[in-house]
């Protein structure tokens, strides 16, 4: 009975000296998780990814307002390095990408000056379509970094 009692004492004893070493063991490696921020990639391309439901019978109005309103406004905006427009018939639903130089350029970009941009391009859908609400939804929108 001693015995036991004898490893009971021993294996406490482990334990107690164990557990503050894993501990500190552990802990060595929380330095590296700190000095991975999630916006690391400030400074780095970056794709702004937007989708939005397109109806086939707007599809022409949408194309013609992208490449009449939000275009040339893009083409003006420093970091701008281009944009991708796709349609899915199936879905009736487009993807637009937009490739900027830095996340940090594309956030610089005042949202007043983007929400006035997106009323133009409303109104000019409106007007093409002869509608007092613009027909387009918009799911999604995120973004993307470029993996090299």
């Amino acid at each position: 009975m001693k015995s036991k009692f004898n490893f009971k004492e021993k294996f406490k004893s482990f334990c107690f000296i164990l557990v503050p070493l894993m501990v500190i063991v552990f802990q060595s490696n929380v330095s590296n998780l700190k000095a991975l921020p999630m916006d690391n990639n400030q400074n780095e391309i970056i794709i702004e990814e937007l989708r939005l439901k397109v109806p086939s019978n707007a599809k022409a109005a949408w194309l013609n307002a992208e490449k009449k309103i939000w275009e040339p406004w893009l083409s003006t905006q420093e970091g701008f390095l281009g944009r991708q427009l796709f349609w899915d018939k199936e879905k009736a639903e487009a993807l637009i990408l937009v490739t900027w130089k830095s996340k940090k350029l594309w956030k610089s970009i005042p949202i007043s000056e983007v929400n006035l941009i997106q009323e133009k391009f409303e109104d000019n859908i409106k007007t093409a379509l002869k509608i007092s609400e613009s027909p387009f939804e918009l799911i999604y929108e995120g973004e993307l970094d470029k993996q090299v």
